[in-house]
Parts: C-alpha cells; structure tokens; sequence
C-alpha cells in the first residue's frame, strides 16, 4: 500500500460488498471477482486523509476452468492488497522452458514485493537468452552485443536490455550502483523491457507467419 499502514478503530461485522475487480494470480484472468456468501468483515480503519470503512473479503475467480479463491483487502472504490498478489500479465507464446520458468519467477517475485530479487531474476533471463541463441562472449555485456549479429532485434531493445544487465547488477551488488535504488517503478520497467525483448527474439516472427497462413493461396 503506499499510503501509511492502516489502523483498526473498530470492528463493524459481516457485510456483503459489491464485486472486486482484479487480475486473478493464479489463472492471470482479469475480471469482476464476486463473493461466495456474506463472508466479508468490514471495520473503521484511520488512514492519511481519516477515517475509512475498509473490507476483508473472499473472493472467487470468474473464469470457469479456474474458480480458485483470492482474499483482498479493500476500501470503497480501491483495491489494496490481495492474496496471493496479483502478477503482471504477460505472453508465454513460443517461450524456450527455461526461459519462461525464469520470467515467471521475477513476476512472482515482482508480486512478493521482492522487487531486489525480480531484478536479479531479469538479469538471469538475459542470461538464458543469450545461451538458448549461442552467443559468446567474456561477460554478459558482450554477450548482449553479440545477441544483435544474431537475432533481429531493433537498437533500442539491445540498449534497453544493457541497461537491464545494469540494474541486475545492482541488485546483486552493495558498492557502485548505477541506479539510486530498485523498488517497485524500477523493477516493474525491467520486467516490461523483458517481455519486449522476448516478443522481438521469439514471438513476431510467429505472429508474421501467422497472418500469412491467413492469405488465400
């Protein structure tokens, strides 16, 4: 929550409060959440701006191959917090296993508020990309400029990518930070920058086939 930690004043009992919308962190379906019986609490919790009615509620997935329960916290018209965390979506399409393992584990991390760890993770996946492509290279840095005599992958995404193996650097390291501190905005555009990079090397190409199989021959 960014804003200060709430402080219970009084328990107000069983509600039943409208829907929550969420994206679910066990499917990644994004819809509105509806309860399963009156199972929320509400209570009088004192915030930065004052007193505020905040909800404890249970909650279930709208998507039928899923249906799994997620507990979230709430106040009128905002969601805070849910349980487990809710992840940042993105395109498994054509992605090598070990590849997809990894980026799934900096989400999660992402997620935890790990948000050190995320960046180690992105860092790690910049490392199995250049191994899934065959590049060499003494360290990672010539690794990543050797990626784009390899692959065709626009100037800006290699860029970002150096700049990438820089914050995973960071991360790992106490002395000589490139970047003041690596938070949620940090490792949020890492993760971002990531899935980019993944599109350009593994996903275009599929998606260009794709539309062609769709021409009348």
């Amino acid at each position: 929550m960014t804003e200060p930690l709430l402080k219970p004043l009084s328990n107000l009992g069983n509600t039943t409060p409208p829907t929550v919308n969420c994206r679910c962190p066990h499917c990644g379906h994004a819809g509105s959440f509806s309860g399963i019986g009156p199972n929320d609490i509400s209570w009088t919790a004192q915030s930065a701006v004052g007193p505020t009615t905040v909800s404890g509620r249970v909650r279930q997935c709208p998507n039928p191959g899923c249906r799994s329960l997620v507990f979230v916290v709430a106040r009128p018209g905002k969601l805070e917090v849910s349980y487990p965390p809710q992840v940042i979506d993105f395109d498994s399409t054509n992605l090598p296993e070990p590849i997809l393992a990894t980026l799934e584990e900096a989400i999660k991390s992402h997620a935890a508020g790990c948000f050190k760890a995320s960046a180690l993770m992105v860092r790690r996946l910049l490392e199995e990309l250049c191994s899934n492509k065959g590049v060499t290279g003494n360290d990672l840095k010539a690794r990543l400029a050797a990626l784009g005599q390899s692959v065709v992958i626009p100037q800006e995404l290699l860029t970002a990518a150096d700049e990438l193996r820089i914050l995973g650097n960071d991360a790992a390291h106490v002395e000589a930070k490139a970047y003041d501190a690596i938070g949620s905005n940090e490792a949020t555009l890492a993760i971002e920058l990531a899935k980019e990079l993944l599109k350009a090397v593994y996903q275009y190409s599929s998606l260009v086939s794709k539309l062609k199989a769709l021409k009348k021959p």
